[in-house]
């Protein structure tokens, strides 16, 4: 009731208002896009049949959460951010309209990877605009509750849109059509965000004072420095490094079997004439509630083990999910792994970003967050690398799901071991910042 409360009075704000519809709007249409292109690499009749496409696919939607992530901030204070928010879905508006000109008259070629591409990465940069805006229309103890609650709603959004994406998927004739009428939808959406972003002040968002060339090139070169420093500060700390290093293995394997999962809906479990995306979205659902169970139990499990044992807990829950899979491949078994799957890596999640925020010293704490970004990103990446390689087009494969588990039972064993060695060793390490300007 606290948060409703709060929130009431945030809308109060004209400027909160403004900058909240633009989020709903645009992250609304992130979700529909974003569906569109699953559907359109994943499950299109004419694409994404194998593993190899299914990895390329992939590569395409990580690499900008990957590359341009850590980048974004320093760009932003030196950018009109209001005028990031306008031109950037007006230029999502006309790559949207190309992808669904080129899906009616070619198909999907590299032209339609490189404009999705191009789309995601400039996604990347307004959801960061939309972050770096807000304290400037909300100030005092307000601030707290818009940082909490923005980027749920904005997410809840993104379900939203992902979710009508979702149905007119599946009303729709087959064919490239669909395809393109969802991103048109999409479309429609970017050209709104953009429009209700001109209802903001040109100067309201900042920055106060937008930098020239060379200062930009020299933020970059202290932003590089800067993560170098902090990636030094986590191995001394030892913990968070650890828990990253935990993290990163987890998604590795967890991507292999995810996208083992679209090829078995694909290619295995849909039925003759069926493209395998209601097969996909109901595992995703089963996947789903696996992560509420991990919101659950892990606040109420994790302080009575420790967040280390929990880690270790997850990770052999997800080899007992695998296990599963390398005895059948039914449907009910692959729910119910998915289930098993979502609980342990959502738990260990959960945990290691307790672990990061805990024990690393506020200094580098924003540093932390961005190397774990990358981390958990780039870890997919590798994971569809992988899967090319090691998946056949059906996606099941006993010893590549054997392998899985051995992998995981292994990673729980050399992190737990690693985090009894930590707690009896005190480091010796520097809480102050690096004084490399930032």
């Amino acid at each position: 009731m606290h948060v409703l409360l709060e929130l009431r009075r945030l809308l109060r704000l004209h400027g909160f208002r403004r900058l909240f519809a633009v989020r709903l709007v645009s992250q609304a249409g992130d979700g529909m896009f974003q569906v569109g292109l699953a559907t359109l690499f994943f499950f299109s009749p004419e694409s994404a049949g194998t593993a190899t496409g299914v990895a390329a696919a992939f590569a395409v939607l990580l690499l900008p959460f990957t590359v341009v992530g850590p980048w974004a901030g320093v760009l932003l204070d030196r950018w009109r951010r209001r005028q990031v928010l306008l031109f950037g879905n007006l230029v999502r508006v006309a790559i949207a309209l190309v992808l669904s000109l080129l899906l009616l008259t070619q198909g999907v070629g590299p032209a339609v990877y490189v404009l999705a591409l191009l789309n995601l990465s400039i996604n990347r940069f307004l959801l960061s605009a939309l972050s770096a805006g807000l304290p400037r229309v909300v100030d005092g103890p307000l601030l707290l509750t818009a940082n909490s609650l923005t980027p749920t709603l904005g997410a809840g959004a993104a379900g939203v849109g992902g979710g009508i994406g979702l149905v007119l998927g599946l009303v729709l004739e087959p064919g490239r059509g669909k395809d393109a009428t969802v991103l048109l939808c999409a479309a429609l959406l970017f050209g709104s965000a953009a429009a209700l972003a001109t209802r903001l002040g040109r100067r309201q968002l900042g920055p106060d004072q937008p930098a020239d060339a060379e200062a930009m090139r020299r933020e970059m070169r202290n932003l590089a420095h800067g993560l170098v420093a902090g990636a030094r500060h986590l191995v001394a700390r030892r913990t968070p490094a650890r828990a990253l290093g935990v993290m990163a293995t987890h998604r590795f394997l967890y991507g292999v079997t995810f996208i083992a999962s679209i090829l078995i809906s694909r290619n295995l479990l849909a039925g003759p004439g069926q493209d395998g995306l209601a097969v996909f979205g109901t595992v995703l659902g089963a996947s789903g509630v696996g992560f509420a169970l991990a919101v659950v139990l892990t606040p109420v499990l994790s302080p009575r083990t420790g967040p280390h044992t929990w880690i270790a807990a997850c990770l052999l829950l997800a080899a007992l999910s695998q296990v599963l899979l390398t005895v059948t491949v039914a449907l009910p078994a692959v729910l119910v792994g998915a289930g098993l799957l979502g609980l342990a890596a959502q738990g260990a999640k959960i945990a290691v970003d307790t672990i990061v925020q805990r024990d690393t010293a506020d200094a580098y704490r924003g540093r932390a967050f961005a190397l774990y970004d990358v981390l958990y990103n780039a870890a997919f990446v590798g994971a569809a690398a992988l899967a090319a390689l090691a998946l056949p087009d059906t996606g099941y494969s006993r010893p590549v799901f054997a392998a899985l588990a051995v992998a995981y039972v292994l990673a729980a064993v050399v992190y737990r071991a690693g985090a009894r060695r930590d707690a009896r060793v005190t480091p010796v390490v520097t809480t102050t910042p690096d004084p490399a300007p930032r």
